[in-house]
């Protein structure tokens, strides 16, 4: 009974051996990792149009711009699910990548309101509208400091995890400033603060050192954070508009400076190389 008992232990210990191979655990974890990922997609999916249908029984936001906030967002998703490969390996997408994620929802809405012209048109006087679209955007703001704790606090931080942060801020940032734009209450200028980051990765396509990695900064991210927050803030009807437009300015004045920190020292790290080169083929 005992030699039983203890063959039909090893045959069992056998197969978790063969099923745990290296490649075996790879294919299992990337196809979890797929599934997971599908379910928040589908899930921020249902969220996103919820709130589009209540944005139209409350502001009358029409059936293109629901249509184009969800097209945004299948792009989204699209490259969501191409840029899993790095995730490190980890068989769940987790639950700072779908707070991320929620963000990035909130800015497809905003790209259906920007295309919504009626809507926009209005939107200074329309303080309902208004009251809706800054509790969406406080909505995402609070995400934004919420998915690094989560990916810390977790131990489930990544490449990809990382790099959707930041790209979704940069959408974020973009689609807020151009709702605060709409309202016609700040001038153009305010937009800048949502095209810095896209004109720092064209330079980088004219002067290659751009695009060399940065180190994690507290300064860039709470930067970012409160001329967020500044522009939530600019978006609600109870703002006078000359505090949203002086406070708009020390905002972007804030991320002018740490865009320029970043391109000094991107600039002084490649001088360095350039002396060492330059002094090898003299010698």
């Amino acid at each position: 009974m005992r030699g039983q008992v203890g063959a039909a232990g090893l045959r069992k210990a056998a197969q978790p051996t063969e099923c745990m191979s290296p490649r075996h655990s790879g294919r299992v974890c990337a196809r979890a990792l797929i599934v997971s990922a599908s379910r928040h997609l589908t899930l921020t999916a249902a969220y996103l149009l919820i709130a589009a249908l209540l944005l139209r029984a409350v502001a009358g936001f029409d059936w293109r711009g629901v249509a184009v906030a969800l097209t945004s967002y299948l792009a989204i998703a699209g490259l969501v699910l191409v840029g899993l490969n790095r995730h490190g390996g980890q068989p769940r997408f987790g639950a700072a990548n779908a707070m991320t994620l929620m963000r990035a929802a909130v800015a497809a809405l905003f790209v259906g309101v920007l295309d919504d012209a009626k809507l926009t048109e209005t939107l200074a006087s329309n303080c309902d509208a208004r009251w809706t679209l800054t509790g969406f955007a406080a909505a995402g703001l609070l995400s934004d400091g919420a998915d690094g704790w989560l990916a810390r606090r977790t131990g489930t931080a990544s490449e990809f995890g990382a790099r959707f942060d930041m790209e979704t801020d940069a959408l974020f940032m973009l689609a807020l400033s151009l709702l605060v734009h709409a309202l016609g209450e700040i001038g153009g200028w305010v937009l800048l603060s949502g095209l810095l980051r896209y004109l720092f990765v064209g330079a980088g396509l004219l002067w290659s050192p751009l695009t060399a990695p940065l180190l994690p900064s507290f300064r860039r991210k709470s930067v970012c954070g409160v001329q967020m927050a500044i522009l939530v803030a600019a978006l609600a009807p109870s703002m006078p508009s000359q505090w949203g437009s002086a406070l708009c300015a020390v905002g972007l004045s804030l991320l002018i400076y740490s865009f320029g920190c970043d391109v000094l020292w991107l600039a002084l790290r490649t001088v360095p190389r350039q002396r060492c080169v330059t002094g090898s083929s003299v010698s």
